[in-house]
């Protein structure tokens, strides 16, 4: 029997356009969109965040000594807030599930993403409120087994007890490794289905 079904953030719960946040944030901060996506995507800043490696100031400040601009909260949130938009029918699957069991949230990101996320995303809560995680809060980032442990344990369920539901079958298999069930998301139907082996929602 399941007792959680935990979710990652994009291409399951929402719509995430890099090519949108980019060139917000150039926009914002008088930069060109080459160099944004380069800052973000390309120097390692990124993923160190996520892994937990920056506090959100020393990663703003990392893009801005990299982009020679001054890099605010609010600009890197307005960015990520116009290249993020939620999926209604997948939000309201999830909805559903959560009158049965509890739901969470799990993306790979970094402490400023899971601290911004009502901002960035305010369609998800109350839903997901005290229940979105980062994983830069478990100093590591998917498909790493121990993020999904840690964070299973934060929520006070098994592992064996919940299921993951990603886009991206490395962290599935991260999952499975960790003793989650896990599914691999491509499409509202497919992960009906899955849901039903559960008797859910």
């Amino acid at each position: 029997m399941l007792r959680c079904v935990l979710f990652d953030l994009d291409d399951v719960l929402v719509d995430y356009d890099r090519s949108i946040r980019v060139s917000h944030l150039a926009q914002a901060i008088g930069s060109t969109a080459q160099a944004v996506h380069a800052a973000i995507y390309e120097s390692g800043i990124e993923d160190a965040a996520d892994r937990g490696a920056l506090t959100p100031q020393a990663y703003l400040d990392a893009l801005g000594a990299q982009l020679q601009r001054r890099i605010s909260e609010e600009n890197w949130t307005a960015a990520r807030h116009a290249a993020t938009r939620v999926r209604p029918d997948v939000l309201a699957l999830a909805r559903r599930v959560a009158r049965s069991i509890p739901i969470a949230l799990l993306t790979n990101n970094g402490v400023l993403m899971a601290r911004q996320l009502p901002l960035i995303v305010p369609s998800l809560f109350p839903l997901f409120a005290g229940r979105a995680f980062a994983t830069a809060e478990f100093g590591a980032s998917k498909p790493d087994p121990g993020v999904y442990i840690a964070c299973v344990e934060r929520l006070g369920v098994p592992p064996e007890t919940t299921l993951f539901v990603d886009d991206n079958e490395a962290n599935v298999q991260g999952a499975l490794a960790a003793g989650l069930h896990a599914h691999h998301y491509r499409d509202l139907t497919a992960l009906l289905r899955e849901l039903d082996r559960f008797h859910l929602p």
